[in-house]
């Protein structure tokens, strides 16, 4: 499995989570690397995306909220998740499309709850 996703949780409305995207067997700065979620009964919704020059974007629902950021030297790639809001609850998952097969890693679990 290329892509391991890590630093779920279950987190106040309001605070904030890190997520991790561990990728193995291809260098992340070198592809276009995007941050979906998916909640339950709900079809999965694109979150963010960093691509190999680090231009970024951001699915509506968490622009100005989410960062998505890499370190190459850690062959990583990162969501930083700022004023969670209940809605945000979801399964996060990272992907990468490479020669045109999509790499999708296991998951991490945000729940957002008081």
């Amino acid at each position: 499995v290329p892509l391991v996703e890590s630093g779920g949780g279950l987190v106040q409305p309001g605070g904030s989570l890190k997520l991790s995207c561990a990728a193995s067997g291809f260098t992340v700065s070198r592809y276009s690397m995007r941050w979906y979620r998916q909640a339950a009964g709900k079809e999965r919704e694109f979150v963010a995306r960093i691509d190999s020059t680090g231009l970024t974007s951001y699915g509506d629902s968490v622009k100005g909220r989410f960062t998505i950021s890499r370190d190459n030297a850690k062959n990583s790639v990162y969501l930083q998740m700022n004023s969670l809001k209940f809605e945000d609850t979801a399964v996060y998952i990272c992907n990468t499309i490479r020669n045109s097969a999509n790499y999708w890693g296991q998951g991490t679990q945000v729940t957002v709850s008081s």
